[in-house]
């Protein structure tokens, strides 16, 4: 289990991480962390590890692309000082391309998205403990359609980042990818983006095999 005792984990993304955490800030009691895998990893972190007291905190903020995360960095990020930090941003970045096709100045086209995330993390990276990067997802099998193609090239950006500066990488689309082979899109995400409970539990799953979490101790 790479967090230690007491360790602050703060998780930054859009409305996958958001998923109606209390506002302004989203930790605490009665739903503050929200209702998606934020929440999930919460709850495990204290079921199976009650004798660490994790401190989790939900900064998600529905509709975000990096360019917005960029915006609140200093005050959703550093100024909370977290331990350890996640990150999954990207797939507004790619969405507003397709589905508001002509409003080009809502669009984060690949060079900005890695530009911005690298910055992101190089500035963030020496405050603290660990640092875990997680892909965005189009919950599509087919791999030719064309925002799945896209959001597996802003996939394979937030890898090159991780292990250009040897942080933890998961890749949630390959994740996803394991149910997918069984299961539909829609029975895990209506619109193939904002998942179910049990997508949400793939997505918590993933971050926490990946933090050494043992689910049988």
């Amino acid at each position: 289990m790479l967090l230690n005792k007491g360790d602050k984990l703060l998780f930054i993304g859009d409305s996958i991480t958001d998923c109606e955490r209390k506002r302004p800030e989203g930790e605490g009691l009665f739903g503050a962390l929200g209702k998606g895998y934020v929440s999930l990893v919460d709850a495990l972190l204290q079921a199976v590890y009650p004798e660490l007291g994790i401190r989790v905190v939900n900064k998600g903020l529905g509709g975000n692309t990096v360019r917005d995360l960029n915006g609140r960095w200093q005050e959703d990020v550093l100024n909370h000082q977290p331990d350890w930090l996640a990150i999954m941003i990207g797939i507004n970045d790619v969405w507003r391309q397709f589905d508001t096709p002509f409003i080009k100045e809502w669009h984060v086209y690949a060079d900005e998205y890695e530009t911005t995330l690298r910055k992101l993390v190089s500035e963030t990276k020496p405050t603290v403990k660990g640092l875990v990067l997680m892909t965005p997802f189009y919950l599509e099998s087919n791999e030719q359609d064309g925002m799945r193609a896209m959001m597996d090239q802003y996939g394979s950006i937030v890898r090159k980042i991780a292990e250009e500066n040897d942080v933890i990488f998961i890749d949630t689309q390959a994740a996803f990818n394991v149910v997918l082979e069984e299961l539909y899109s829609a029975t895990l995400a209506w619109d193939r983006v904002h998942p179910t409970a049990a997508g949400h539990m793939v997505l918590a799953r993933a971050f926490l095999d990946n933090i050494g979490f043992e689910w049988k101790r």
